[in-house]
């Protein structure tokens, strides 16, 4: 009973970094396209204090620890996540991602954030340790927060409150049955499709003026969209082809919405020019994924990062769809086949550090390892971006030193320990 009782716990979260810490000797991957062979990361109080090769140490530092023969890399952060807002897709008390109704912009993901999900520990052990946690569901999902992945409670993981508004364009075509027996692709039809963006149209507007006038009713759902307008919050649409991306833009343009990114976005790459020009980032679908066209090639979801770099739209990588909170460990290895299909390497590591931080408006802390960022850092045996290779084996979140244990390595250990009779 005692050994399935230490299985059920998750990892106690680090305490605040005290002693100074030096990573030298490794191959530092800094995160925004620049590699240091025999460098140095130091940090003090959670924050980078140096960060270049190792013979140009000149500070003294508590802790010393020797990376010769790894190396360092930003910690990854995932975008458009439901990781702790969903434990067991069968179990709905379990599910704090997908409320009742159509237009609910009050719903907010962070109060939902559980720390204690037993999933967490194994997608951080695996590089993940910031997530954009984003709830479902719906015309207008809610809004989303930005994460840490080490915290004893929701007010302690939070990195940045009420960061974005989520909304699910309306879909311009629709497909019948399932991936391994896909039916027909069919229009949306017009007038009912008109209606849908009519309503939403009407409905930002109204939340719009109820921040410029003063009315004595408090409506929750138009003070959630307040920071569309002030420029504070994000409006994250959910759209994968090209004439929802245009409508989104021109959208948003009308309403004075001035900060806009695509989540979804397969068909980016054929509106860059307009996305370019109007500064619109992208979440890209998860890569590992099929075509959504039987006349695509079979490769393009593959090849969307490199379409997207040649044509100067910044992106960064998802990983959301089925299974997506367990699978989310593999966001690495995404970022891999990208490289694999054409992206630079460094390139390919920016998608899931820098350029993710900088789509979601962190990157002044997170995303690459530079003085007075946050020492949010992992360290790996191997090329983290290769399956084969990849194997994390120290981790940091602001200088505190995380726990990489999880319940799939604790099941190892006990069944390797079975004595065989």
């Amino acid at each position: 009973m005692l050994a399935f009782t230490l299985l059920a716990q998750k990892p106690t979260p680090a305490t605040p970094q005290s002693k100074s810490i030096l990573v030298k000797g490794g191959t530092v991957h800094v995160g925004n396209g620049k590699v240091i062979d025999d460098g140095a990361v130091g940090f003090r109080d959670g924050k980078i204090d140096f960060v270049g090769f190792e013979y140009g140490v000149t500070a003294v530092y508590d802790t010393v620890i020797d990376a010769h023969g790894t190396h360092v890399y930003p910690g990854f952060i995932l975008a458009d996540a439901t990781l702790g807002l969903q434990e067991v897709d069968q179990v709905r008390a379990t599910a704090d991602v997908d409320e009742t109704g159509e237009l609910e912009p009050e719903v907010r993901a962070q109060p939902a954030f559980n720390v204690d999900s037993r999933i967490i520990p194994t997608v951080r052990s695996n590089g993940v340790l910031l997530v954009q946690a984003t709830p479902r569901g719906g015309t207008i999902s809610g809004t989303s927060s930005i994460m840490q992945l080490d915290a004893w409670d929701w007010e302690a993981a939070t990195v940045k409150v009420d960061d974005a508004i989520h909304l699910n364009w309306p879909r311009a075509y629709v497909r019948e049955g399932w991936w391994a027996e896909p039916g027909a692709t069919k229009k949306e039809k017009l007038d009912v499709r008109a209606e849908r963006i009519d309503a939403l149209r009407q409905f930002f507007l109204t939340a719009k003026a109820y921040g410029t006038g003063r009315s004595p009713e408090v409506d929750l759902r138009c003070a959630a969209m307040q920071g569309l307008f002030d420029g504070s919050q994000t409006l994250f649409v959910h759209a994968d082809l090209a004439r929802e991306i245009q409508e989104a833009i021109l959208f948003a343009k009308e309403l004075g919405i001035s900060r806009l990114v695509i989540v979804g976005g397969y068909d980016a790459w054929r509106v860059s020019d307009l996305l370019r020009d109007n500064k619109v980032d992208v979440v890209l679908q998860r890569l590992h994924s099929l075509p959504h066209r039987d006349d695509d090639d079979v490769d393009l979801p593959y090849r969307l990062p490199v379409l997207l770099k040649e044509r100067g739209v910044r992106f960064c990588l998802g990983y959301s769809g089925e299974h997506e909170r367990m699978g989310s460990r593999n966001l690495a290895f995404a970022a891999g086949t990208a490289a694999a299909y054409g992206l630079d390497k460094e390139a390919a590591l920016q998608s899931i550090t820098l350029d993710a931080a900088r789509v979601l408006g962190i990157d002044k802390a997170y995303g690459s390892l530079e003085v007075g960022k946050s020492a949010t850092l992992i360290m790996s045996t191997g090329d983290v971006l290769d399956m084969r290779t990849n194997n994390v084996t120290q981790a940091f979140i602001d200088g505190r030193r995380i726990s990489l244990d999880d319940h799939q390595k604790a099941l190892y250990r006990q069944y390797m320990a079975r004595e065989i009779r």
